[in-house]
Parts: C-alpha cells; sequence; structure tokens
C-alpha cells in the first residue's frame, strides 16, 4: 500500500473513531496542537519507546472541560486519546500498527490525596498517590486478547481480556463451552506488581503507615526499585471480593511513574518560614536552644543531645572522581544503664526528625532492617523483593533502640549499610542492591544490666567491635550515684510531671492555665524551638548549605588527630583511626550547617573535637592506665590487655622449649607469668581467653599447649 492510500485509509479511520467517541477530535487537534513533534519523534524510536508523557496543565489550558472529564471519566478518554495519536498525520509513518501510550501526569492538588485518604470517592477516578515501594514483584506476562479454540469444532474467538479474571467465549457456535487456550496466537504485556507506603515524613506521630498496591503494565515495567519513593499517576480499581463478600480490596493501574526520591531535606518551606530561619540561625545562642528542644523533659545529657542535633543536620555527602562517594551521615550509640532516657531520646528524635523509622530490639528481624527475597502471595506464587526499615528511610533516619537484643546475624546487615549506605541482596537467584543512605541512631544496654567502671565497656556489650567501630559517636550513659546530680534529677522530673498534670486537668476541664503555671510549663518541659520550625530548620539546612573547611579548621582537626596518633605511636596503641578523623570532619560540617553558613570556621572544628574527645575518654580509656585506646573499640580488647596475651602465649612456648616439654604445666605458667608483672587474679582471665581464641587448648588436666598454626 503506497502513502497515498494509507493516508485515505486512515482518513476513514478517523472520521469513524469520532463518530464512535467525540472525545477523538478533540484529542486529536491538542495533540496538533501542543505534542506533534514528540509524536513525531515516538514514530522514529517506536516500538523500542512506546509512551509520550503529556503535562496535564497543558491539556486544562487547551481545553479545561475536557481535562476536568480526563479525571472522573479516565478510561473513556484514555482511549479516545490514544486513538487520537494514531490518526495524527506524521512523516514516514511506515509503521504497521502504531499504538503509543499517553501518560499525563502533573495532576491537580485535589487529585493527589495522601495514601491513607484513597477511598471510595475515587473509584474508577483518575488520581496520583506518592510513596515508598516497600515490595516489588519480577515482570510477568499478562494477557491482553485471549485466542480460544473449541475442542469439539476447532472454531477460534479472540476475547480481550480488561480485568484480572481470565474470561472465556459464552459458548461456540456448536452450542458448546468447552475450550483450550491457544497461547501461541494470544497477545501479552509484561506486568509488574509494586506495593508502596506513604513517605515518611507525611506520618504523624505513631501512626502506621497506610499502603496500596500499584499495577504496572508494558514499558512501565522496570522503571522502579524497592525502597525508592515514586509518584503514580492512575486509576483506582476494584478487587472481586471471594465469596459473598462486600468489602472489595484496592489497587491502582498505573499510566504514569515519576520517582520522586524524596530525601530528608526535601521539605517544602515557604519564604517567610526561610527568613524566620535564616534569623534562628544569626542567634549566638542556637547551640544551646538547639539542643534544650531534644527531650526537654530528660535533665542533663547535653552532650548526647548535642550530637543528635548536629547528627540531624548531618554533613556533607561528597561525590569524588570516579563515582565514589563519603558518606556525610553521622552515626552515634547510646550504651547505658536503664532507666536512663535512651530510649526517650530516642523516640523523641523520631518525632523531631522529618523523615525516620524506628525499630527495636528483638522486634526487628535483618529482613525488617534491610531487605529480602521472600516468596508469598503478592508474587503471585514468585519472588518478591521487600525492603527494609534502613531502604525505606534511606535519605532520612532510623532509630534503632536495643541494638545489642538484634541477634548476630540482623546486626551483620548494617555493616555495609553504614559505610556504604547499600544494601545488597543475593537471595533465591536475584541479585541487586538498594540505596540505604540512612543515617543511624541506636542504644544498647551492657550486658550484666549496670556498666562496671573497672572493666573495658567493649566486654559489656553484646556487639562485635566491627560494628562500635563504624559509629562516629558512642556514648556510656550512666547511672552515678552522686547526690548532689540526684537532687537535680529528682526536681527536674517531678517538676516536669507536674507541669504535665497542669496541662492535663486545664485541657480537660477548660481552663486558662495561669502566668505562673505557664512558666513552669516553658521552663520545664516546652522545646526552646517548635518542633514542626525545628524540622523545617534542618531540612532547609540540609538542602541549601553545603559549608567548605578553610584553613584554620583543616589545621585543628588535622593537629588534633596527629595528637591522638601520638599518642598510640608512645604508648604502642591506637587512640585513633581514619573513622575518628572523618566523623571529625562531618561532625564540623553539621556544626557549620546549623548556622547555614558556607564555611567550617575554627570554632565548628573545635566542637567537633570537644564531642570526640567526650566520646573518646568515657568510651575508650583503658581502666588499668587511663589513657585513651581505640583499641578497645577496633578489637574489643585494650592494648595492655593484648600486651598480657602475648606474654601469656610467649610464657607457655618458653616453658615448652626450655623442659623440652609437650604441655606446659598451668602451676609454673601462672607462676612465670606473677614474675612478668601481671596480677595473679588475672592469669587465669587471660588463660581463659586464650583458649577461647583457640590460640590454647588443654591437652590435659592442668596442662597447656599452643595450637599449631599450618
Amino acid at each position: 500500500m503506497d502513502r497515498e492510500e494509507r493516508s485515505v485509509e486512515r482518513e476513514a479511520e478517523q472520521e469513524t473513531e469520532q463518530e464512535e467517541n467525540p472525545y477523538v477530535a478533540k484529542f486529536v487537534a491538542f495533540l496538533e496542537s501542543a505534542y506533534k513533534k514528540e509524536i513525531e519523534r515516538l514514530v522514529q524510536e517506536y516500538p523500542e519507546k512506546r509512551s509520550i508523557n503529556i503535562d496535564f496543565k497543558d491539556l486544562e489550558e487547551f481545553d479545561y472541560e475536557l481535562a476536568d472529564e480526563l479525571l472522573d471519566n479516565p478510561d473513556n478518554l484514555l482511549e479516545a486519546a490514544e486513538l487520537a495519536a494514531q490518526l495524527i498525520e506524521v512523516p514516514a509513518l511506515d509503521i504497521e500498527k502504531f499504538a503509543p501510550h499517553l501518560r499525563f501526569f502533573n495532576l491537580p492538588q485535589d487529585r493527589q490525596p495522601l495514601v491513607r485518604d484513597v477511598g471510595s470517592q475515587y473509584v474508577n477516578k483518575l488520581i496520583c498517590v506518592e510513596g515508598a515501594i516497600r515490595q516489588i514483584t519480577d515482570a510477568m506476562p499478562k494477557i491482553t486478547v485471549a485466542t480460544w479454540q473449541c475442542r469439539r469444532c476447532g472454531n477460534t474467538y479472540n476475547t480481550p481480556q480488561d480485568t484480572h479474571e481470565l474470561k472465556t467465549p459464552p459458548f461456540c457456535e456448536c452450542r458448546h463451552r468447552d475450550f483450550t487456550l491457544v497461547q501461541e496466537h494470544s497477545e501479552f504485556i509484561d506486568y509488574q506488581k509494586v506495593e508502596i507506603q506513604e513517605p515518611l515524613e507525611k506520618i504523624k506521630g505513631n501512626e502506621q503507615a497506610a499502603a496500596v498496591e500499584i499495577f504496572l503494565s508494558d514499558d512501565l515495567v522496570h522503571q522502579v526499585n524497592a525502597g525508592q519513593t515514586v509518584k503514580f499517576t492512575g486509576i483506582l480499581r476494584l478487587r472481586q471480593p471471594k465469596g459473598k463478600e462486600t468489602v472489595f480490596g484496592r489497587y491502582i493501574e498505573a499510566i504514569h511513574v515519576n520517582e520522586t526520591d524524596k530525601e530528608f531535606d526535601e521539605f517544602d518551606i515557604l519564604p517567610e518560614e526561610a527568613e524566620e530561619i535564616k534569623a534562628l540561625a544569626k542567634d549566638p545562642k542556637i547551640y544551646e536552644k538547639l539542643t534544650a528542644s531534644i527531650a526537654p523533659s530528660i535533665f542533663g545529657h547535653d552532650a548526647v543531645k548535642e550530637s543528635i542535633i548536629l547528627q540531624m543536620f548531618g554533613g556533607v555527602k561528597k561525590i569524588l572522581p570516579g563515582d565514589h562517594s563519603i558518606r556525610g551521615n553521622i552515626h552515634i550509640l547510646l550504651m547505658g544503664d536503664p532507666g536512663t532516657g535512651k530510649s526517650q531520646l530516642l523516640t523523641a528524635t523520631d518525632k523531631l526528625a522529618p523523615k525516620s523509622i524506628y525499630t527495636a530490639g528483638r522486634t526487628t528481624s535483618g529482613i525488617g532492617l534491610t531487605a529480602a527475597a521472600v516468596k508469598d502471595d503478592f508474587g503471585e506464587g514468585g519472588w518478591t523483593l521487600k525492603a527494609g526499615a534502613l531502604v525505606l528511610s534511606s535519605g532520612g533516619m532510623c532509630m534503632a533502640d536495643e541494638l545489642d537484643k538484634m541477634s548476630p546475624d540482623d546486626r551483620v546487615a548494617l555493616h555495609e549499610a553504614m559505610e556504604q549506605g547499600m544494601v545488597s541482596v543475593a537471595k533465591a537467584g536475584i541479585v541487586t542492591r538498594f540505596k540505604a543512605d540512612t543515617t543511624i541512631l541506636a542504644a544498647a544496654n551492657p550486658k550484666h544490666n549496670r556498666f562496671d567502671p573497672y572493666t573495658p565497656f567493649s566486654e559489656q556489650i553484646n556487639m562485635p567491635p566491627s560494628l562500635i567501630s563504624r559509629f562516629d559517636l558512642f556514648f556510656m550513659i550512666k547511672d552515678v550515684l552522686d547526690r548532689t546530680k540526684d537532687e537535680q534529677i529528682s526536681k527536674h522530673i517531678l517538676e516536669s510531671h507536674h507541669a504535665g498534670e497542669i496541662i492535663v486537668q486545664n485541657r480537660k476541664k477548660g481552663k486558662k492555665i495561669s502566668a505562673e503555671q505557664q512558666q513552669l510549663i516553658d521552663e520545664r518541659v516546652k522545646p526552646a524551638i517548635d518542633a514542626d520550625l525545628l524540622k523545617r530548620y534542618i531540612s532547609y539546612a540540609r538542602q541549601n548549605t553545603f559549608p567548605v573547611m578553610i584553613k584554620d579548621s583543616i589545621k585543628a582537626i588535622g593537629d588534633f588527630y596527629m595528637e591522638l596518633r601520638d599518642i598510640g605511636r608512645k604508648e604502642g596503641s591506637y587512640a585513633a583511626t581514619h573513622r575518628q578523623l572523618e566523623g571529625l570532619v562531618r561532625i564540623s560540617e553539621a556544626s557549620a550547617k546549623v548556622r547555614l553558613s558556607d564555611t567550617v570556621e575554627l570554632e565548628d572544628a573545635e566542637r567537633a573535637i570537644r564531642l570526640v574527645k567526650t566520646c573518646l575518654e568515657e568510651t575508650v580509656t583503658d581502666p588499668e592506665t587511663g589513657k585513651i585506646d581505640y583499641d578497645i573499640i577496633a578489637s574489643g580488647q585494650t592494648h595492655t590487655q593484648m600486651t598480657n596475651l602475648k606474654k601469656v602465649l610467649d610464657i607457655v612456648k618458653g616453658i615448652m622449649r626450655e623442659g623440652e616439654l609437650d604441655a606446659a604445666p598451668i602451676e609454673q605458667v601462672i607462676e612465670e607469668v606473677g614474675a612478668a608483672g601481671i596480677e595473679k587474679d588475672k592469669v587465669h582471665d587471660l588463660i581463659e581467653k586464650l583458649v577461647k581464641k583457640g590460640d590454647l587448648y588443654r591437652p590435659r588436666h592442668k596442662f597447656l599447649k599452643p595450637v599449631q598454626r599450618e
């Protein structure tokens, strides 16, 4: 067929379609005026590319009545729009069947409900929802036109499939209803199902995140991954209930996908709010006010609260040449005695952070923290990928309470996420990586309920040194028996409860709070900065401030780091590693962000040094020497312990060598170790540690022998 004949045939088609659907002509006019070039480009790339994205606002400007009808009657109008696209005259249209998809996006605000608000009023209407993908199936074939063959006479019938239940012809010409599906003559498209939950920044208080299923088809398949935050435009459908139930399921049949990947810092901030934030940043007491805004009902812990504030502001993530990245997230670990307010600090931070997830102890599994491949009904019996807390809170914060109560396998999942900002999954033949650029604030308890001041904390925490070392700051929160401090804490707690009682009583009885009562409330329980303003402050700083270190700050951080290394060189231990150096940089950058400063000043470096020094002095001080020893974190043992273990092992080998013995008597080992300057009551502990490590074993009662290494 030549071009002229094809043109005549298309004109005839256009007339027929316009008679059947009056909206076709309107869409033809719209596409001719606004999207003809896009259709021409699509023709050149078809069928590799099969869709045209159309801004809904363009349609509104062209014909607002047509746009409104599309929102309320999308099935009929989308069909008309796609038919219209086939009738547009374009050059070099040599395609046998040109059937493009028109994918509308940017719907009006009243058609962008929260996931929790997607109800019956939107059934069969065009809407747009935003959410984080928490579960996704693999691509599967979906039948669109089924070819059936009668088993008796051989007649074939093509049946369009517009629902999720397979339709067969009512009966054959020969009056039989026994059909066989002819797969090779049927038509299929790719199909994928995802489940989204509403974005964390849209959830208030302790609300549970609502979820909805999204069905993707054809070229929308493989456009998104688990953990991403995405806007889906589509038609709300109802799923037929089983049996005689009256409650229907819901899902959205997507026509457009737009990854938004909303992060911690992407909050809508009005110009007047921005001015208020800038004024607040200039306050000389801004750090004190921010610190006082975290859990004001908890007395003290100023260094911890200050660190958490800096953690929320975060450092600067760097992308270096070669696509190498350096994380900007600051990770903090709180280790403390029971009843010291660790969990309250975590929950308070969870409420302040614009995007966060709270998890706790044994209620969290590795799957719940990271990601997993599972086989369930959602995937139609196939494998699906599920995103966990670290993936869903990417770009935000994850509060991990009772980290020591998690199983070792679950904690291992944290290593990669904390350092690389990624989570790898290799299960059931599915190998993939998820983005988990998440800041972690964790809390843990000592093994034996309370801390022993004379034992290195690494021996008292049920966590591997390799995980602890990934935290930039770690604080020991101790319950100290100090009368003066106890009086201060007691007064603060009682006055906080008193203030709470006043608020409840006046609210319930409709009374007005007196000036004296209001003063007590302001002093004890009211944050220095309102929570909503603080969220926007943090978001604004993260979005607009990317400070650079000046020479003075670089020198101060470098000198402090070298000072710590020099201590290690003198003692033969490690007082700091490069992780402390990078942590110092991140904390000083966060300090500069608080002031909305484009430079990291000396005061920022000094603040970071003070916090790191406080952390090291509290947690990695060798109780025997009183000096900072980072080996406590890196290996779980102090340098003194490692030296003593080596002495014991050398003495055992020396006794065997000198006496030409096959094993060393324990009594002789204890005597010689004591003579080497090690207290006798510690020798048995050292021997037990060497046996547990596999360096020594007992060949027979009261004898020791080194393990031979190949």
